[in-house]
């Protein structure tokens, strides 16, 4: 939400328990042609391919530097559009030297379908060898930070799962699921011509993928790791089943452009409520109580309509444990 990182106090006045600024690159770059973001209104959707706008590097960690208040924020960290794959962990790490010692967490993007090649770097070798990279140069500028990743939802069972057991081994802080989907199926929006269009979907049409990613990522890890739980959540409803479910935290976009400014309290006093009903003592007590056992949930045959889209170890640091939402 906040690309550019220029607004992330605002955003926590508005109620969101912690910010993710970006997706923010090593260099400065415009991102994909205009116009590269519609709405899919009969979906409460949107299509987007922004291709990481943002300022660079330098430029947010002087915005960020700049900072007064109290708001939790995460950076966004994903590659430059210049930048080759196989170049990609040293331009990931410039980015972290810059930007992580000024944020409270960071994630590394690896799943936009918005920067082409992007992707491949959710397979495990690329992927274990980009955070040695990271975590070299986070050790060099003696920096501690919780660190994440963020996937896609188009991954198979078996990437899922192999992604999940590399977060373990390498003892990641968490995983972000999910980023937008570059599935058409499943849609009321009609306009061919926006949906034939490159980029990913985001909002309702996400949400049954999201919570099976979820749930499959629970059962493998547990509550070993940070599940932040993204895509789909619309409602109070909704982020309370990511929170039974064992999301520890959940975010939202798409949420917030349908619902506006109010929409981060309504998600919140109605959490506080269903806290209350359910006879827990705080929104942490209730994270995975819905998980009955550790089975493999089955998988969706293709994402439906029915709604848009904090730690729970001492070393997560500033991760807000139980925070209702975020803008990213």
């Amino acid at each position: 939400m906040d690309k550019d990182a220029t607004w992330f106090e605002g955003l926590g006045d508005l109620g969101f328990g912690f910010v993710e600024v970006g997706t923010i690159t090593a260099r400065p770059q415009q991102g994909n042609p205009r116009p590269r973001v519609w709405r899919l209104s009969e979906d409460q959707a949107l299509l987007n391919s922004m291709g990481f706008p943002n300022p660079g590097a330098d430029a947010t960690a002087a915005r960020l530097r700049d900072r007064r208040g109290r708001t939790i924020i995460g950076a966004n960290l994903g590659k430059s559009m210049t930048v080759s794959i196989d170049d990609a962990g040293r331009d990931y790490a410039e980015s972290v030297g810059k930007v992580a010692p000024l944020s409270d967490y960071v994630v590394l993007n690896v799943s936009s379908p918005n920067t082409p090649g992007l992707r491949t770097m959710q397979g495990v070798e690329r992927l274990g060898g980009l955070i040695a990279n990271v975590r070299q140069e986070l050790a060099r500028i003696g920096c501690q930070v919780p660190l994440l990743i963020k996937i896609a939802p188009d991954l198979s069972d078996e990437e899922l799962d192999a992604i999940a057991d590399l977060a373990l081994a390498l003892e990641l802080d968490g995983i972000v699921a999910v980023n937008t989907t570059v599935e058409r199926t499943g849609l009321a929006s009609g306009d061919a011509a926006i949906l034939a269009r490159a980029g990913g979907i985001s909002g309702p049409p996400l949400r049954a993928r999201a919570i099976y990613v979820l749930e499959r990522l629970r059962a493998r890890v547990g509550d070993a790791l940070v599940l932040v739980s993204v895509g789909g959540i619309t409602t109070p409803d909704d982020a309370w089943q990511r929170v039974l479910a064992g999301a520890t935290l959940v975010q939202a976009y798409t949420g917030l452009v349908y619902g506006g400014p109010s929409w981060p309290r309504h998600i919140n006093r109605g959490l506080s409520k269903r806290v209350r009903e359910a006879g827990f003592k705080s929104l942490h007590d209730a994270i995975g109580a819905g998980v009955k056992c550790a089975s493999i949930p089955q998988a969706p045959s293709a994402p439906t309509r029915s709604g848009e889209e904090s730690s729970a170890r001492p070393r997560h640091g500033r991760l807000p444990v139980g925070r209702a939402s975020a803008a990213r």
